[in-house]
């Protein structure tokens, strides 16, 4: 009884000893809790009892101590609603000044990124050029009413190269397509061809997009896109997703790549070029901006005399000239405005007036490449081409017994423009201020269903293209779908005469 009792008293005793001493007893398992449930969480130091802490502010006090985690969101979030984060995500950049609207989002970023990574030699010589046809273009794009930094559009369609050619055969620092360069009043022929003049082309361009611009009801996004899809193909991806805005239309996969990525490269190429140095592109090798006078040829000349009576070489001449194909100005071109150097046009004018007219041009023969036949010889070919035997075997190195059959043969040629079609005449039939917008023709297709495409009715198709109601419609055939007007420096829709 007694060692039980003993026992008791001991066990009385070690239970005061514990409610006396709370913080000795509780200390060492407090770090233990704390990593069991807070793995990162600080430890409190050996010496400090645990703080109490009000139950409803434990879960704002273990968000601040805990490390944090990963942005949670919905799947709607992710998918929509959550698109600020990545354009929060954009580096800060400040848009410089520009008469065209700039925007900044990551398929621009994209550009931006590329340009000064793969492309970055490439826009280097864009931005080399640059500087040469930039001050001319800007003032030609002023004159016309156009936003000054529209040449942007040029630098992405050839880098400022007067003579670049596409795949589809769009020529030019512009890079106009022969049928709307001749919209335009371009003339392409053997002899010239104007979509490579620096001048002559970017006015052309100017009346081209200002209609684009009056098209799209003051959206350059749109217009941009149509320059390089032509109107229609935007016209109907206006269509088929029911909206105008640029960015949604290039969601979809109707338009080609090249015309999804042609808006936000352009604004890119903006940016940059507007401060290269920011962008590191310092050390860039300007060129000279173009300088030259212009005079008028009566009649067709020679280019050597050209360069002869201005004091400069016929390379320069041909440099100042890209739009000229051969050695001369244009035939059926009265009062040409050739460019000569800067400086020189007195001296031009007074040597050129002493020279006759009949001794202003000397005729060549032009020649061209002919692939032989089986049954072609060299006295049936020289029949064919207006020359003699002896002549074609000596312009290629052949004699009477040498086999032709798949032979690329040099043969002359002769002028072929029919200028009835061609040339300055061409100009009478357009009316300034006033632009059609034509259509080709595809298999199905009926005034009925592109009245309706369109937007305009059949009495007004029939009429602009001198058609009956009841005619059937030829795939391939170029036909009027709208007109156009200016009026205070903006195009809007023709009103037809009742």
């Amino acid at each position: 009884m007694i060692k039980f009792h003993l026992i008791r008293h001991a066990a009385v005793a070690l239970a005061l000893l514990l409610c006396a001493q709370p913080a000795l007893a509780t200390e060492p398992i407090q770090p233990l809790l704390a990593e069991l449930t807070r793995p990162n969480a600080p430890q409190l130091p050996a010496n400090e009892p645990p703080a109490l802490v009000p139950a409803d502010e434990i879960a704002a006090d273990e968000t601040t101590a805990a490390t944090p985690v990963a942005d949670l969101f919905s799947l709607e979030e992710i998918n929509g609603n959550g698109a600020d984060q990545n354009e929060l995500a954009l580096p800060d950049i400040d848009l410089p000044i520009s008469d065209i609207p700039l925007a900044l989002n990551s398929k621009v970023e994209y550009f931006l990124y590329y340009f000064q990574t793969r492309g970055k030699q490439s826009f280097s010589h864009w931005l080399s050029r640059s500087s040469r046809y930039i001050p001319m273009m800007k003032e030609i794009l002023k004159r016309e009413g156009m936003p000054e930094d529209l040449v942007y559009v040029a630098m992405i369609e050839s880098g400022f190269h007067l003579h670049a050619r596409s795949w589809a055969n769009a020529v030019g620092p512009w890079q106009f397509i022969s049928d709307t360069g001749r919209r335009y009043s371009l003339r392409i022929d053997q002899w010239i061809d104007e979509r490579k003049d620096p001048v002559k082309a970017t006015t052309a361009a100017a009346l081209y997009m200002k209609e684009l611009y009056g098209m799209f009801k003051g959206d350059w996004y749109l217009a941009a896109a149509g320059y390089n899809a032509g109107e229609n193909k935007i016209l109907r991806a206006i269509s088929m997703y029911n909206t105008s805005d640029f960015w949604e239309i290039s969601q979809g996969s109707y338009l080609k790549r090249e015309t999804k990525e042609y808006v936000p490269k352009l604004l890119a190429a903006a940016i940059i070029a507007k401060d290269p140095a920011r962008y590191g592109f310092s050390d860039v090798a300007y060129l000279p901006p173009i300088e030259f006078d212009t005079v008028t040829i009566p009649s067709r000349t020679n280019l050597e005399l050209t360069a002869k009576l201005s004091g400069t070489t016929y390379e320069t001449i041909k440099e100042l000239n890209p739009d000229l194909r051969h050695w001369c100005t244009p035939p059926n071109y009265p009062d040409y405005q050739l460019k000569i150097p800067k400086g020189t046009k007195q001296q031009f004018e007074l040597e050129y007036a002493k020279i006759p007219e009949d001794q202003r041009f000397t005729e060549k023969i032009l020649y061209t490449r002919y692939k032989a036949g089986k049954r072609d010889s060299l006295k049936s070919l020289a029949r064919r081409f207006g020359t003699t035997p002896v002549a074609l075997a000596e312009l290629n190195g052949l004699n009477a017994k040498n086999r032709l059959s798949g032979k690329t043969l040099i043969v002359p040629v002769k002028q072929t423009v029919d200028f009835s079609r061609e040339g300055r005449t061409a100009r009478a039939t357009v009316n300034k201020g006033n632009y059609s917008k034509y259509y080709t023709v595809k298999k199905g297709d009926t005034l009925g269903v592109l009245a309706k495409r369109f937007n305009v009715s059949t009495k007004l198709l029939t009429a602009w293209n001198n058609l009956k109601a009841t005619v059937a419609l030829k795939p391939g055939r170029r036909i009027i779908i709208a007109k156009f007007t200016e009026k205070n420096g903006e195009m809007v829709p023709a009103t037809p005469k009742s």
